[in-house]
């Protein structure tokens, strides 16, 4: 008989209590991710970004790793929405979170409620990379920097209407050129929506009619107390700005995106409006100076031209003894030529009566005049040279030396 062997009550878990409960799966997710977030606290994380994205819901999806290991990790748009900088692949960053589980794939993640990157502090990057971002798409080039007017007759102030800075410039101002018209446009310099109302000051002041020139200023702080000149909203308005527009912001050491931008930068306020408008005693001073400069000018002009009128009365004589002197001259190459033209026509006469005497003994009539006649015969008027061309009853003219006679012929010999 062979006797069963009792199994052990280890081995059958599942059927030791038929009353026992079980877990789903989504239970055990919610459990395990209640127990992270309740039991362990938020915590610091340093690490490297990779597979770094955005999906159109906003949020930031990243992996964060070190030389060993890796955990994914998520942002939520909110969180995301207050960072200064962007995230990008292989940027070492400090995270602060908690240790989470997405239930529906039972992942373990960090979700990130702030985010610094590690060596640099958060501003200092955001500033670096949109300078970077203004750059490539030509917003700081020269070629599109405007020259300052220089009088302007109206100038735009775009600052606080509290801070020194403004009384600086308007002391400046009136002081050099109390003429000169400003208009102020007070917004916040400092906090959140101040860069959103520069940008708009900016806007208004290009909208009214006579503003020359428009001056952006804020007095000396931190870098946080002057980020709203970083922002792009305020680079893009300067940029969009069809007034030339001054980027007074700050100390002299201190940099920001709206210098890149601006048409000019001035290191202080008070070097802003200084190189708005110059002195007007200077400028009288300058005038009074050009003015005895051109008043010496034309004299020497004057002097000059005198020498010159002298030099010329001397070189030219008495106009009328010239005139004279011609007229004589005149007078005796009429006589000359008259003497010419009369020995000219005393042997033209010579050599035609030469000519016309050979002419005259060679003339038939001449002939006629030692004696001798001319025969033509009649009617056909024919010279008779032979009398064989005569026949007896014919008629003829005979011309003598003086007159002519009309025969008829009765014979020939």
């Amino acid at each position: 008989m062979v006797t069963p062997v009792k199994q052990q009550q280890s081995e059958l878990p599942l059927f030791r209590a038929a009353s026992r409960k079980f877990l789903t799966i989504s239970e055990l997710n919610d459990w395990i991710k209640g127990t992270l977030e309740t039991r362990l606290d938020a915590v610091w994380v340093q690490g490297e970004i990779s597979n770094f994205r955005v999906p159109p819901s906003g949020h930031f999806y990243f992996t964060l790793k070190d030389d060993k290991c890796q955990i994914a990790a998520v942002m939520f748009r909110r969180q995301g929405a207050r960072l200064r900088f962007v995230p990008e692949n292989g940027m070492a960053v400090l995270c602060y979170g908690r240790v989470s589980l997405y239930s529906l794939r039972g992942d373990l993640q960090l979700c990130v409620e702030d985010l610094e990157p590690h060596g640099q502090g958060a501003l200092y990057l955001a500033f670096e990379q949109l300078k970077n971002k203004l750059a490539a798409e030509g917003l700081f080039a020269p070629e599109r920097k405007r020259l300052l007017p220089f009088l302007p007759a109206c100038i735009g102030i775009v600052t606080s209407d509290h801070g020194a800075a403004l009384h600086d410039m308007l002391r400046i101002l009136r002081d050099r050129f109390s003429e000169r018209r400003v208009i102020i446009r007070p917004v916040k310099v400092q906090g959140d929506g101040a860069a959103r109302e520069i940008a708009a000051g900016i806007g208004d002041l290009n909208r009214v009619d006579g503003v020359d020139v428009i001056i952006v200023a804020r007095g000396g702080g931190s870098l946080e107390d002057l980020w709203a000149f970083n922002e792009e909203i305020v680079a893009r308005a300067i940029c969009a700005s069809r007034i030339p527009v001054i980027s007074a912001v700050g100390h002299e050491i201190d940099f920001t995106i709206a210098d890149f931008v601006a048409d000019q930068r001035a290191p202080t306020p008070t070097a802003a409006a200084e190189m708005v408008v110059p002195r007007k005693v200077d400028l009288l001073e300058q005038i009074e100076t050009l003015e005895l400069q051109l008043q010496k000018c034309m004299e020497f002009k004057l002097s000059h031209a005198r020498e010159n009128f002298t030099s010329w009365v001397k070189r030219l004589a008495d106009p009328g003894r010239k005139l004279r002197e011609n007229q004589q001259r005149v007078d005796e190459l009429s006589v000359d030529l008259l003497r010419r033209l009369q020995s000219r026509l005393r042997a033209y006469k010579d050599r035609l009566n030469q000519e016309a005497g050979r002419l005259n003994a060679l003339s038939p009539l001449a002939v006629l005049e030692r004696g001798y006649s001319l025969t033509h015969k009649l009617p056909d008027e024919h010279i008779v040279k032979d009398a064989a061309a005569l026949s007896a009853g014919d008629r003829v003219r005979i011309t003598f030396g003086s007159g002519k006679a009309l025969c008829r012929v009765e014979g020939k010999e």
